[in-house]
């Protein structure tokens, strides 16, 4: 729950690393309240409107989650540039996983 506060706490902040174990508590307590709140728009709100607390949720984490993004890559050693990589079809997506789920650079880093 900490590290989801932070990173929400932090979504404007492009700079600075973001730890692997931190950015993948973030990344599951994000979907679950993304999934969370899906459920519980159309159990209170009823199937016409209940979508909306869905799409309210969903934009207050488009922020965050592309910041979290970059501070990850910062973590790796990676420019945030390389966040873009992700919009090259078929390859963009597996290449950015792949640079999400590297272990940390240790040390200082430029970013």
């Amino acid at each position: 729950m900490n590290s989801y506060l932070r990173v929400m706490s932090d979504y404007a902040k492009f700079d600075g690393r973001l730890r692997r174990r931190d950015y993948w508590l973030f990344v599951l307590f994000s979907i679950g309240v993304v999934l969370l709140s899906a459920f519980l728009g159309v159990l209170l709100l009823g199937e016409e409107f209940g979508f909306i607390p869905y799409v309210l949720v969903v934009l207050a984490h488009v922020f965050p989650w592309i910041a979290a993004n970059v501070r990850r890559l910062h973590d790796i050693g990676k420019s945030g540039s390389w966040w873009f990589i992700r919009f090259v079809p078929v390859i963009g997506g597996i290449w950015f996983l792949i640079l999400i789920l590297m272990e940390s650079q240790p040390g200082a880093n430029q970013f």
